[in-house]
């Protein structure tokens, strides 16, 4: 059986980036609350060697920025205890292995039987295809290819679009969201150009920049279809 544990080389590469992006402090902080599951400022500033007006002076943006909540506990008369922890929004800046996994049981699957990866890509895009269409349903040109934009967008795929002045649009993708995958399931690339087809049936749709070949982004030039007009059927003689 083939082995599937290599880590997914983007993830280990930039596993520590968000942290060290906020600063030394900050993210000691973080780290700390990640640790602790929740602390009082007194109990972070033991842990971190600070002062207690050192600590409260960095909370203060942090809870501003999102990355940390806190609660108030009253257990008598005078002022609340305050607790902190991490709020939703900090899980991004730790480590996430979701390509290595997927890569993993993508490897497990092909080994049992290579059809059930295409299947389950397959269906993948099915589902896509039929909540997309539902969204586009009625729009003109211009507002599908903006909705179709706001989709990929909200898929996690950094997208936007522009009219070119040759009448053409072009949706550009300036983040993978499924890059490990992508790396080594060619099949992921695959079915993202064939869901943009399928959602765009009056398009024709070809593929002018791709990541994994070391563009800036995975772009799409569309064009609409140009229709064919039957000639008039000759009269028949006799």
């Amino acid at each position: 059986m083939t082995a599937h544990s290599d880590p997914a080389p983007t993830e280990t590469a930039g596993q520590a980036v968000g942290l060290t992006a906020i600063g030394t402090t900050r993210a000691g902080m973080l780290m700390t609350l990640k640790r602790l599951g929740e602390a009082t400022a007194d109990q972070l500033a033991e842990q971190l060697g600070l002062t207690v007006a050192a600590v409260r002076q960095r909370l203060g943006p942090l809870v501003g920025e999102g990355l940390v909540a806190h609660r108030d506990e009253r257990t008598g008369r005078g002022r609340p205890r305050r607790w902190y922890r991490l709020a939703p929004a900090a899980e991004s800046l730790f480590p996430k292995r979701y390509g290595q996994l997927a890569n993993q049981l993508l490897g497990v699957i092909g080994d049992a039987d290579p059809s059930l990866v295409e299947d389950a890509f397959t269906r993948r895009a099915e589902e896509r295809e039929a909540q997309a269409v539902r969204r586009l349903k009625g729009l003109d040109r211009d507002a599908a290819i903006a909705e179709l934009a706001r989709i990929l967008d909200e898929d996690g795929y950094l997208a936007n679009w522009e009219k070119t002045a040759e009448g053409s649009w072009r949706i550009s993708e300036l983040n993978c969201a499924i890059l490990d995958v992508a790396r080594q399931h060619g099949i992921a690339c695959a079915s993202e150009l064939s869901f943009i087809r399928a959602v765009l049936p009056w398009a024709r749709v070809e593929r002018v920049s791709h990541l994994l070949s070391g563009g800036h982004s995975c772009s799409y030039e569309i064009r609409e279809k140009r229709r064919v007009r039957k000639s008039p059927t000759p009269p028949q003689l006799g």
